[in-house]
């Protein structure tokens, strides 16, 4: 049999369990599930084309058989799939039933017959779509809403589909990205809900139908790139696949160290020659900055030290900080009131991407996104297409990155990143072929700050705010925390990104002074509770200062999640805090994503640990940035290091009205807490560790 492993002609086959029997699917992974994950598909754009009609199937002891009709005649597919999952000895979950989904390729498409077919081969019985199309139309009511323009996204495996009826009343499945820009999304649910929704739907209509073949293969009738053509049922093990289609792969140069190293230097070079001539002013002011700073900070005595003496006492029992007072105080502080706005937490890659996609694939008029890093990876590249397309729809997009953060990214690959994906060279490039996208890059004079605010403002009404670059990792991998806001502070934050991307271009520090002098934004809806921007700008510490304060004022709890927690002078205060009776405890990852860093933290664990401060190692890794202190809340892309103190440019979101408060502590800091294990030993330490922490403190 002759086989063809190009990626132009790759299947994606997301095996899902079906417990047609009296369960529901298992949520637990079975035995090799981590490695089925990462094979997902690509992602590309590609017009609906003619659904792909099953004529037959073959189930084989290794491998899948599966002739179809496509727009270009009859087509022989087929991949190895039992090295992954033995379908004829599936592992069974914990309740009997079988987990999912699996993704799995099939490997080749090709115009002759198969050859090795082997002689004991399962065939299923082919179903055409109308069998699907009734199907759905009955299993849908349970999941689907039939309000017009609406639909629901499902997660498969690591892929989020948009499920709808179209305007002619037919069920389509399309990638989110893909989603019609004038449709909603009414619902959020997974593979396995799902199933658990409709599989009594699915034995009625079998029955109804008549059909009790135990072997089944739809039709769906589904089509266009990433379409699901074909699911194949098991009804008595049971277990289910879905066939995927995926479109061409992305044409364009590929990214290779060489590439990398040449950016780099370009950047820097662009970043002090050009940005002096630019940027003179703001330039050299940090330089001078965060020389001073560097050198105050090194003579400074390490103050720990100081409080051994004092004892730990019992925590305290009485009220809080008074939140009036402290609201006023903050006026002081900051030099400006607060403002309004309503704020959603979207916990996680899942519940952030999907949201983001959402605004983003429905937005009218403009897509301004702020981040500091812009990553070439597979997930990346399907949001940079998602821009693309919106942008050559009309919409406004500019994207603002960090230059050397985005840069530096690039070079490193996320250890769940498909062995066979190839990134782009140069993700501005990428962004700006074929679109209508700007972009333009922050420079890094002198090595030492970047702009490490992530804000994304759809048609100045809605804003994201949070830690979240845009990459695999915050995705799929990583604990990460990201706000949705509306109200009068999404016309701060734009006032913001103006003033950035002014500072990004050509005429530098000119056109920076000349965005200052324009009105404020005024399009949110004046919606919302108290809110109020906090920064970091070189020379402006109103994140440190602000939270160095509501240390020193807390008189009941104070909690903290971060996964760079290196300020000498902030861990002084929180030891204070503590030994004034005030309940402490910080969450910390176990696995941070910079070695120096890691061990950085381990020895802040130990110095907190010893005066009295509760600390947690969270299980995996935690991008969250936020803190909590007697009901005041502050969050947003600061970590609690020197960078983001002095030195970066920042934002955080604060607020101490009550319900955004506990909706924080609920969803957040509750949890995390519970999964986090409590730290009641110090970590080991070598005196080289207080070498690398000095560098922690200044670099990363």
């Amino acid at each position: 049999m002759r086989r063809r492993h190009h990626r132009r002609n790759l299947l994606i086959l997301l095996v899902a369990c079906v417990s047609l029997l009296a369960g529901g699917c298992a949520s637990t992974p079975q035995p090799g599930d981590d490695e089925l994950r990462l094979l997902s598909g690509r992602f590309a754009e590609e017009p609906v084309t003619r659904p792909l009609v099953a004529l037959e199937a073959f189930i084989g002891p290794a491998d899948i058989y599966i002739r179809y009709e496509s727009k270009d005649g009859v087509v022989y597919s087929g991949g190895n799939w039992s090295s992954r999952v033995n379908l004829r000895n599936p592992h069974p979950g914990a309740n009997g039933t079988y987990g999912g989904p699996y993704i799995l390729p099939l490997e080749y498409h090709q115009r002759e017959r198969w050859g090795d077919v082997p002689e004991e081969v399962i065939v299923p019985r082919v179903l055409g779509s109308k069998y699907w199309n009734r199907f759905i139309d009955t299993a849908f009511e349970s999941v689907l809403p039939k309000a017009e323009m609406t639909g629901i996204v499902m997660h498969f495996g690591e892929d989020d589909y948009f499920l709808y009826y179209n305007d002619i009343n037919n069920f389509e499945a399309r990638l989110i990205t893909d989603k019609p820009e004038n449709y909603i999304v009414a619902e959020t649910i997974d593979f396995t809900e799902f199933f658990r929704r409709t599989l009594p739907v699915m034995n009625r209509f079998l029955t109804d139908e008549g059909i009790d073949d135990r072997r089944l293969l739809f039709s769906t009738g589904d089509g266009g790139a990433y379409s699901l053509p074909f699911l194949y049922l098991d009804r008595e093990l049971p277990v289910g696949f879905f066939v995927r289609n995926s479109p061409a792969p992305r044409d364009g140069a590929v990214a290779s160290n060489g590439s990398q190293i040449a950016q780099s230097v370009g950047h820097l070079a662009q970043s002090h020659l050009g940005g002096l001539l630019s940027r003179p002013v703001s330039s050299m002011f940090r330089l001078l900055f965060v020389a001073r700073d560097a050198a105050v900070e090194t003579v400074q005595p390490t103050w720990l030290v100081t409080l051994e003496s004092e004892p730990v006492p019992a925590i305290n029992g009485g009220p809080g900080m008074n939140l009036d007072e402290w609201e006023a105080e903050l006026d002081e502080i900051t030099g400006r009131p607060a403002t309004r706005g309503s704020i959603d937490y979207l916990i996680d890659g899942e519940q952030f991407f999907v949201r983001f996609i959402d605004a983003v694939s429905t937005a009218t008029k403009s897509v301004d996104i702020r981040t500091y890093i812009f990553d070439n990876d597979d997930f990346a590249e399907k949001i940079g297409n998602l821009l693309r397309r919106r942008s050559n729809e009309g919409v406004d997009t500019r994207i603002l990155l960090d230059g050397l953060g985005t840069i530096v990214a690039t070079g490193d690959d996320d250890e769940s990143l498909p062995e066979d994906y190839e990134a782009p060279e140069s993700v501005r490039e990428f962004l700006e072929s074929e679109s209508r996208i700007d972009v333009r890059q922050s420079g890094n004079p002198w090595l030492v700050a970047g702009d490490h605010v992530k804000t994304t403002i759809i048609d100045d009404r809605i804003a994201f705010a949070g830690g979240m670059n845009i990459g695999r990792e915050y995705r799929y991998v990583w604990h990460d925390l990201m706000m949705e806001l509306r109200g009068p502070v999404v016309d701060e934050l734009k006032n913001e990104f103006n003033k950035a991307w002014a500072h990004a271009g050509v005429m530098g520090d000119v056109a920076y002074a000349l965005q200052r002098l324009k009105p404020n934004p005024h399009g949110a809806e004046e919606v919302g509770h108290p809110l109020r921007t906090l920064h970091t700008r070189t020379g402006n510490a109103e994140i440190f200062n602000a939270q160095r304060a509501a240390i020193r004022k807390a008189r009941k709890y104070i909690y903290i999640q971060n996964a760079y927690l290196t300020d000498d002078a902030m861990l002084y205060e929180l030891a204070k805090a503590r030994r004034r009776g005030v309940d402490v405890r910080v969450i910390l990852p176990l696995v941070g994503n910079h070695g120096p860093v890691n061990k950085s933290n381990a020895l802040a664990a130990n110095a907190m640990l010893e005066h009295g401060i509760r600390v947690y190692v969270y299980p995996g890794m935690s991008h969250v940035k936020a803190a909590v202190f007697d009901g005041w809340a502050c969050l947003g892309s600061a970590n609690w290091d020197k960078l983001s103190f002095r030195t970066n440019k920042e934002l955080n979101i604060a607020t101490s009205h009550p319900p955004f408060v506990d909706e924080l502590l609920r969803r957040v800091f509750d949890p995390d807490f519970e999964k986090s294990v409590e730290l009641k030993e110090p970590f080991p330490e070598r005196w080289s560790d207080h070498l690398v922490e000095i560098v922690a403190d200044y670099v990363l």
